[in-house]
């Protein structure tokens, strides 16, 4: 396994992945990153965007992630994810549906906790309309 990385995917309710993979690319906050065999250990958050796996020099998966951290380590990339879901499984008319509705709520907020949960939701639904739209790798 010297010319792959163990890369985990843990969500709160169960392990969502767990496999050897050439490399994998994270959405950091501080921009996306690469995890490569023999990586220097280190923890980041991680921001709403695409995980994309790499075999053969291709992306074979694309995931979603709400937001979480990543511990990387020479032989390991482990991610602990507030929410996943396949790109291929995002619906553009259900996104676009929440983004009204929480705009709704957002003119109708009474408070500032009201306004902020509106604001997220807006920003995760344009996040995963952003990550439809987009194929980097």
């Amino acid at each position: 396994m010297a010319d792959q990385v163990q890369f985990e995917l843990v969500s709160p309710e169960r392990l969502l992945l767990s496999q050897p993979v050439e490399m994998v690319v994270l959405p950091g906050v501080e921009g996306d990153f690469g995890v490569l065999p023999g990586h220097a250990p280190f923890v980041s958050t991680i921001r709403p965007g695409v995980i994309a796996v790499f075999e053969g020099g291709q992306v074979t998966e694309r995931l979603f992630v709400a937001g979480g951290f990543a511990e990387v380590t020479p032989e390991r990339c482990t991610v602990l994810a507030e929410e996943t879901l396949p790109v291929a499984q995002l619906d553009r008319a259900a996104l676009e549906s929440d983004i009204r509705n929480a705009g709704d709520d957002l003119r109708d907020a009474k408070d500032d906790a009201e306004r902020a949960a509106a604001e997220a939701r807006i920003a995760l639904a344009e996040a995963k309309i952003a990550a439809m739209e987009t194929s980097a790798y």
